[in-house]
């Protein structure tokens, strides 16, 4: 009872928006890309929450009478990357831009990374995919231990290593010391991130013992407001990493998919009162990046046949959003995320579907989850709760 649910699946986007072109985004649309190349989607329970109705996807239909409101939300946020996706999901705008490093990290950085880690040096230093550059560098880094640095599009330092070579625990060790010692201002990296992997030569493969160092969010959000206010909250998946576990009354850490949705379950069968911000990783990490369209189609299959249960342990008071974060666009050729307007599906059970028409802002989320549990707030962004 009473508890409000705001779902992201990671890199869903529903089309471009306006200023794509300046992200080199042109053309990108998530979703309806997917659709077209596979000859059409499969996915009657997003249908019938009302996922036709925002806009044209071949093979979902709109429906007359969707069971969930139905829109998407504009980004306004600078960037494309989940941190700032996710902070403007949480009530703020991101509005300084991170640093990026579209030729690689200066040597005066590489240097001090070296001197503060005790790392007798590195491999990569460039913006590379994650599963490419293991592929290129992962033997070489195997004769030498030296960890692979290497960014990307988005605001990121990524350290890559060999679980047999490096540790997690060490790993882990060396982005804390890059998070904290390392990326100080006014550097504004928005993520440090441990990329772990396993295997031989020809074979290596990338694990889920991922983990992200992120900075801190510049203002309150919705986590912080909410649980200031004796509200519990609970972060699913990389939500905690993203929110720098700030705010979070309960911190479920999870890998994939499926261990996000069931603790979905868990939390939808609870006692209630619950405010639960969960992060469903899969469809960009292991898709998205990998402009692999036909798996992240099978994922997207998977999320629909997830729901029924989901929602069936709904009672009339509780409230779910789904959305996402940014593009990722698997069709087109970068493999970086994508700057795309995301998905906006609000269900009650107690409540018919409505338009809600193109939102100003990712925030408009949170607003409507603070308004849910009649909190006062300085968030940005409209409530939906009554529209």
């Amino acid at each position: 009872m009473n508890n409000f649910f705001l779902v992201v699946l990671d890199g869903v986007g529903i089309g471009e928006l306006p200023d794509a072109a300046d992200y080199n985004d042109a053309g990108s649309n998530t979703i309806c890309n997917i659709a077209r190349v596979i000859n059409g989607l499969n996915l009657p329970n997003l249908q019938s929450l009302g996922l036709g109705n925002i806009t044209k996807i071949e093979g979902i239909s709109d429906v007359g009478s969707p069971i969930a409101s139905f829109g998407k939300m504009t980004e306004i946020s600078k960037g494309k990357d989940s941190t700032t996706g996710h902070w403007e999901l949480g009530g703020i705008f991101v509005n300084t831009d991170f640093s990026y490093f579209p030729e690689g990290f200066p040597d005066s950085l590489i240097k001090k990374f070296i001197k503060k880690t005790g790392c007798e040096n590195i491999l990569g230093n460039k913006p590379a995919s994650g599963t490419e550059i293991i592929k290129e560098l992962g033997q070489q880094h195997i004769q030498t231990g030296y960890p692979i640095v290497y960014t990307s599009a988005d605001s990121v330092f990524q350290i890559a290593a060999h679980e047999k070579v490096i540790p997690l625990e060490r790993l882990y060790k060396i982005c804390s010391i890059t998070r904290n010692e390392v990326l100080t201002e006014p550097l504004k990296v928005g993520r440090v991130i441990a990329r772990p992997f396993i295997g031989e030569p020809g074979n290596f493969i990338r694990t889920t013992s991922r983990k992200d160092f992120s900075l801190d969010p510049p203002q309150p959000t919705i986590l912080d407001i909410l649980s200031e206010n004796n509200i519990e909250t609970v972060a699913i998946g990389k939500v905690n990493d993203l929110f720098n576990y700030r705010g979070i009354s309960v911190k479920e850490i999870t890998k994939t998919n499926d261990e996000g949705c069931l603790k979905l379950l868990h939390y939808a069968m609870g006692e209630g009162g619950v405010f639960v911000f969960a992060n469903l990783v899969d469809f960009d990490v292991n898709y998205g990046h990998r402009n692999d369209p036909e798996g992240f189609a099978i994922k997207l299959k998977e999320f629909d046949n997830f729901l029924p249960e989901f929602l069936n342990c709904f009672d009339d008071s509780d409230r779910l959003i789904i959305t996402a974060d940014h593009g990722n666009d698997p069709t087109t050729p970068s493999t970086d995320h994508s700057r795309e307007y995301v998905p906006l599906l609000f269900y009650g059970k107690d409540r018919k579907g409505k338009n809600l028409g193109t939102r100003k802002t990712f925030s408009d989320a949170a607003k409507t989850a603070a308004e849910f549990f009649n909190i006062e707030n300085n968030l940005k962004g409209i409530s939906f709760l009554d529209e």
